[in-house]
């Protein structure tokens, strides 16, 4: 177990959840340094247009498409608003597929369908449509409170976050070889902070090991909505997963001849978690063949409670030039 840490102030979207509000169509807001949480919390709230049909807004946060946690969390907002708040039955599993690459300058509409009301679950399918066609579908099961045996595995032992240093910017005179692109995705303020046990240099990856762990947290404190917390973490879960299949091979997604896209993603909820606190992040890829590699993540929460599980398999393809890594074939 490690120290606590001390509070952080509040953001003006505090007591926001994810729970969907009705409010008119706005134009596509600019990326901004800051207040990058509300502009989270806002992009993962969606505007209701029909009983069980929503629209989400899209952001350019520096990726050559729509970042897939972006739809997850949005995809799982959308399926908890039609969940009867009476029920009392939370999200505990997401599995979804992607189909095709977002467009950052458009909307997304989420068709839910209501699959399954029983006597204790709920499922709910989700696909998401951009530009008249179906770029990703998922499916959600809620379940509430139950008492039963439990067990988990230990949480690795590691440094607590305070004690490891934030990882340093890029030097001027290395960011100004970089392509614009990734000059802004490394050039932004996030919403989360990040705590690397054993960072890695992306920009000059080596060979290592396929794990990482690292710590990570919102930057600033939220309201206490569970459901707020879930669409969160499902964003936050798609950091840095696939990318730990890179590590034995030495190569990097800012390598520009190398093209990366998350084909599924999947994600079980066990226990009660905050995303504002420190998580750590324990994740290993076990394959990479034909390809395509999976990684697999473990979530905890600082007190040593294994909070959610994560995996994903994507598109790793390094190619002869940087042109030819221009499309994601997988995704036309």
């Amino acid at each position: 177990m490690v120290a606590q840490s001390p509070p952080r102030r509040a953001t003006r979207r505090a007591d926001a959840a994810a729970i969907l509000p009705a409010h008119p169509p706005r134009p596509r807001p600019p990326v901004s340094p800051e207040p990058v949480v509300a502009e989270l919390i806002e992009l993962l709230s969606l505007e209701r247009l029909e009983e069980n049909l929503f629209r989400g807004q899209s952001r350019d946060i520096g990726t050559k498409y729509v970042f897939g946690g972006q739809v997850l969390g949005q995809a799982l907002s959308a399926a908890q608003a039609t969940v009867d708040p009476a029920a009392q039955r939370r999200a505990h599993s997401l599995h979804a597929y992607f189909l095709r690459a977002g467009d950052v300058e458009a909307p997304i509409v989420y068709d839910v369908d209501r699959t399954r009301d029983g006597g204790s679950f709920s499922v709910r399918r989700v696909t998401a449509i951009q530009h008249g066609k179906v770029i990703f579908f998922c499916a959600a099961s809620f379940q509430g409170d139950e008492p039963g045996v439990e067990h988990q595995p230990e949480m690795p032992q590691v440094p607590a976050p305070e004690d490891i240093d934030e990882q340093p910017s890029v030097p001027p005179q290395v960011m100004a070889t970089l392509p614009p692109k990734i000059q802004r995705w490394l050039n932004r303020l996030g919403p989360f902070e990040f705590r690397h046990v054993q960072p890695r240099n992306e920009l000059d990856p080596q060979r290592l090991p396929p794990r990482q762990q690292f710590w990570f947290r919102l930057s600033e404190r939220v309201g206490d909505s569970p459901e707020l917390h879930r669409t969160l973490l499902a964003y936050a879960s798609d950091y840095q997963l696939l990318g730990t299949a890179n590590f034995p091979h030495g190569i990097s997604y800012y390598q520009p001849n190398v093209q990366m896209a998350s084909l599924d993603h999947a994600i079980w909820f066990h226990r009660p978690f905050r995303a504002d606190d420190w998580l750590l992040y324990a994740i290993d890829s076990p394959t990479m063949q034909n390809a395509r590699g999976m990684a697999r993540g473990l979530i905890f929460d600082r007190a040593g409670r294994l909070v959610a599980s994560t995996a994903q398999e994507g598109l790793i393809r390094v190619v002869p030039s940087a042109g030819d890594a221009a499309h994601v074939p997988a995704k036309e």
